[in-house]
């Protein structure tokens, strides 16, 4: 992956993530010309705790574009168990469900960020490593992007920017603004050990003290709980049997005891969506286009889906910064990505509060679902493939 010698291309990427270089991965093979920016160094250690619940259809995605080999250090989950503390009522969805050999996979962030770089290196995409872009701007037949690098500046030019970076640089475009919320909330990160191994369960549970998620990571868990900022302070610097014996309250013995909890990070909380995915030639995708809360684990999902619905509308586009290509992509994606946004944000507000009415009405609607197998085939089939026009 080295850094081209011209200054244009026929699609630049920014951000070098797995929305962005699948994007990357996808044009290359329409025979575009790609240039992906990425502002880590090549070698630097990628230093994220995350573990990434990616649905079957995000894994099948990854592995037809070759970033996903057979050795991909990973657990597959093959039910999900949704519930809420201090109430009955529940749903499992599971694999039967929709026919497939699993639901999704966990997998860590630097395992997936390794496999698309080796992906990029097979494909020959040429990657600006350590790069920094400071300014996009569209003009009638190309776009140019300011670029810092540690030799200097350079200016770059593109038919096409796909932006799949955090979103601060679509604020600057022309008719963009980001629709924001604060949920003052924070997701705690730790990995869990329990007395039952995970089996392919994977766990969503509305507690009193906040939601969370257990992932099956290897032959434990990876806890993600939303937590006021207060309390996420508090639960990364607690005494672990202090956090042991919080979480199994708010859990219960569904895995029986809990054994150990390791270190914790956190990090905050808030919803950004753009108004719209497209200003001139450039387009928006991932992160850039929305930031969403972590519960039901949705947003890479999602930003994958936007990665790839992209590339599907430029197919057979002799120019990749087509009004009309671009303007198919940004139909295709709206109701996805509404319909998901709105989903995560309306749970959060709908399992805000533990009034005994509101728990058993969520509880019928919970054991509703269950009960019912083509309303929950419908709605595991939303989570797994996303929502289709």
């Amino acid at each position: 992956m080295n850094a081209m010698n011209s200054e244009h291309a026929d699609v630049l990427v920014v951000g070098g993530g797995p929305v962005g270089a699948l994007a990357a991965l996808r044009l290359a093979r329409q025979g575009r010309r790609v240039l992906l920016i990425e502002a880590r160094a090549r070698e630097a250690e990628v230093r994220d705790a995350r573990a990434l619940a990616l649905s079957w259809h995000s894994r099948e995605l990854l592995a037809d574009a070759g970033a996903w080999p057979d050795d991909m250090p990973s657990t597959v989950i093959d039910t999900v168990h949704v519930s809420q503390q201090g109430s009955c009522g529940r749903t499992r969805l599971d694999k039967s469900d929709l026919g497939l050999p699993h639901l999704g996979a966990v997998v860590d962030y630097p395992a997936l960020v390794a496999g698309l770089s080796r992906a990029l290196a097979r494909a020959g995409v040429q990657v600006l490593w350590q790069t920094r872009v400071t300014s996009v701007k569209s003009l009638s037949q190309y776009a140019c992007v300011e670029v810092e690098t540690p030799q200097g500046k350079r200016l770059l030019t593109a038919r096409l920017v796909a932006l799949a970076e955090g979103g601060a640089l679509a604020e600057a475009l022309p008719g963009i603004h980001r629709r924001t919320h604060d949920y003052h909330q924070c997701a705690v990160l730790a990995e869990v050990e329990t007395e039952r191994p995970p089996m392919g369960v994977a766990y969503e549970r509305f507690a009193h003290d906040g939601p969370f998620a257990l992932l099956p990571h290897g032959e434990r868990y990876m806890l993600v709980w939303t937590r006021s900022q207060d309390d996420a302070e508090r639960l990364v610097a607690a005494d672990e049997s202090a956090l042991r014996e919080s979480l199994q309250q708010a859990f219960g013995e569904r895995q029986g005891r809990i054994l150990s909890i390791g270190p914790r990070a956190s990090f905050p909380l808030a919803l950004r969506q753009a108004n719209q995915v497209v200003s001139g030639r450039v387009a928006l995708i991932g992160n850039a286009a929305q930031t969403m809360h972590p519960v039901a684990a949705q947003g890479l999902n999602l930003g994958l889906r936007d990665a790839v619905g992209l590339c599907q509308a430029l197919e057979g586009a002799g120019d990749p910064g087509d009004a009309r290509a671009l303007k198919r992509y940004a139909a295709a994606r709206r109701l996805d990505s509404h319909a998901v946004v709105g989903f995560t944000h309306g749970l959060i507000k709908l399992f805000d509060g533990h009034h005994p009415l509101q728990n058993a009405l969520r509880g019928i609607g919970m054991t509703t679902l269950d009960a019912l197998p083509a309303l929950r085939r419908k709605f595991a089939g939303h989570l797994v493939f996303g929502v289709q026009g």
